[in-house]
């Protein structure tokens, strides 16, 4: 495998399953130093353990994008045990298919904490090391939730629409500084949030149908693929960009 990140040190938020840990596994195997962060700590130990087992350099920390404090020490733990930071991965994130009517002040405050103010939280903590040097980057989670439209997702939708443009914001605002802000946009994912996404009881099938232009679900080391590009130095000229990686559903 390449080492396009040998000597460079990651933040990757949601390591303990799905995408997060399939995008620190992978840093970690491209040469990455990789502090893995998340809220389960026990899923966490088995993805520090993958990555020092196949030969890699990390460390696992508990830690909630929700809460400011204790991201910003995640940050400055990761620079004190590895020395530098240079690209952040905002991957933790939530998410269900609820009927609008039915949704709840809590489970909305939820899902826009985790996903939008988490990816903010986490931005925000790391821009002070981002910035010390050119070609640092952040690449976000978005989802094709947050390019089109989807039934029973207000609060998923808003908070996926959200990071698009905290990510087209802040590439705009630092780009002149020469920190790059990108973001991936999976579609189906074969992961746990899954088990979130199930239409609720007389859901239209028609209106659940545009989300079916492909059967197949993407399997997490293909979203960690599009992550890794979009933070190796291959991809310099990229800033302020989406990419979507679900099988042309945005397009349709």
């Amino acid at each position: 495998m390449e080492q396009r990140f040998s000597g460079k040190v990651a933040f990757v938020t949601g390591a303990a399953s799905g995408i997060g840990r399939a995008t620190a596994e992978r840093l970690a195997a491209e040469g990455a130093s990789v502090l893995c962060t998340d809220v389960q700590a026990g899923l966490l130990e088995e993805t520090l353990s993958s990555i020092t087992q196949a030969g890699g350099t990390a460390a696992a920390l508990e830690s909630n994008v929700t809460d400011y404090g204790s991201v910003l020490d995640a940050i400055d733990q990761c620079v004190d045990k590895f020395g530098d930071l240079n690209v952040v991965c905002n991957v933790a994130g939530v998410g269900a298919f609820v009927r609008t009517e039915d949704e709840t002040p809590e489970h909305w405050n939820k899902v826009i904490d985790v996903n939008l103010t988490g990816t903010f939280n986490v931005s925000r903590a790391a821009l002070a090391h981002l910035l010390q040097k050119k070609g640092n980057n952040i690449v976000n989670v978005a989802s094709t939730a947050g390019m089109m439209g989807q039934a029973y997702s207000a609060a998923y939708c808003a908070s996926k629409w959200g990071v698009v443009g905290l990510t087209k914001a802040m590439a705009v605002e630092f780009g002149k500084q020469g920190l790059r802000v990108n973001a991936v946009a999976p579609g189906g994912v074969n992961t746990a949030i899954l088990g979130g996404f199930m239409p609720p009881e007389g859901a239209d099938q028609k209106l659940l149908d545009r989300l079916m232009l492909v059967e197949r679900m993407s399997d997490p080391a293909e979203i960690a693929e599009g992550i890794a590009y979009l933070g190796c130095d291959a991809a310099r000229s990229v800033n302020g960009s989406v990419l979507s990686i679900d099988g042309g559903i945005a397009a349709a």
